[in-house]
């Protein structure tokens, strides 16, 4: 007789938070991302016979894209759940989909915009690996999509200069976590006086940048931003899935707009932009098309990281 009674077949790994992973984690997935975007990567099939689901309760194109189509070249099966295609919207709990969806998925990609503990809910079950593809607080997935953009054109991570203008939204909240666990890397962020990171995302991020000699610094003046960067980085104003109470709140974005006069503050920098883009808000049209830009470069390697993290993720594939 078949033994029904739920169990563990064999220990998952999460990425629910950068700060899920170690240094040495973290610096595998960057480079495993990087690797994956070369010809060496091609024909690896490492998720031949696992199924991978996605679950996205808000609009997404980069990320969703991403995870799916890496699932099927990495030799994964797909399934997709939009908002209303589960039991949670008759009142099934979380905890008991998770559960049920542990039994036939190997993974589940999520996508909330919302409070992070629907996320942490999924936990509840042993048997399936949970990615966070964006919470309301932290984007990790595209942290490491970022970073190993940067290890590619770079050729490193630490020891660079990176400034980031706008919102201290939940990519930027990634952003700090991840590279403040690299060295010598600075990192400063110019977001309007009210819209900056959270403050524990600030201080757990300024206290591992510590530990490593990086600096990772917030101010409310684009002006008093560190010039001459390697980098300079912007996000939309209007975050996925939130809105501002202040309705003037695009007077108060303004000076942190990514043009011309910007750049030339950084004469040898590439821009970076997590997309969607809303040309003549938080970028100049110059600027995003122009010959500095790499955001389009750095989109198309979500799919390459999301590779890096269903391998790490799904087969447990060692640092």
């Amino acid at each position: 007789m078949a033994d029904l009674r739920h169990g563990s077949l064999g220990r998952v790994r999460h990425l629910t938070s950068v700060n899920d992973l170690s240094d040495a984690e973290l610096h595998y997935l960057v480079q495993r991302s990087a690797w994956y975007a070369g010809p060496g990567s091609a024909g690896v099939r490492p998720l031949e016979g696992c199924v991978v689901g996605s679950f996205f309760r808000t609009t997404s194109t980069r990320t969703r894209t991403a995870f799916a189509t890496a699932a099927l070249r990495l030799g994964a099966g797909h399934v997709a759940y939009g908002p209303q295609d589960l039991q949670l919207n008759t009142g099934e709990s979380i905890e008991d989909t998770a559960r049920v969806l542990g039994t036939m998925l190997d993974a589940l990609v999520v996508r909330t915009a919302a409070d992070p503990a629907e996320l942490r809910a999924l936990l509840a079950q042993d048997r399936m690996a949970i990615v966070n593809a964006m919470t309301a607080d932290e984007h990790p997935t595209q942290a490491i999509a970022d970073l190993s953009t940067l290890e590619r054109h770079f050729g490193k991570v630490g020891g660079l200069r990176i400034a980031y203008f706008g919102e201290g939204n939940n990519t930027a909240s990634a952003l700090a976590l991840a590279l403040s666990r690299y060295a010598d890397v600075e990192f400063c962020l110019a977001t309007p006086r009210g819209y900056g990171l959270e403050p524990a995302f600030l201080e757990r991020a300024r206290a591992q940048a510590a530990e490593r000699g990086t600096t990772v610094v917030e101010v409310h003046d684009a002006a008093a931003a560190i010039e001459d960067a390697d980098v300079v980085y912007t996000t939309r104003w209007q975050t996925t899935g939130t809105s501002k109470a202040d309705p003037e709140w695009r007077t108060s974005f303004a000076p942190f707009q990514v043009n011309e006069a910007l750049m030339s503050r950084h004469p040898r920098a590439v821009f970076m932009h997590d997309l969607p883009a809303h040309r003549g808000e938080e970028v100049t049209r110059e600027v995003l098309d122009g010959s500095a830009s790499i955001a389009f470069g750095q989109a198309e390697q979500k799919m390459h990281s999301a590779k890096a993290v269903l391998e790490w993720c799904v087969r447990g594939r060692q640092p």
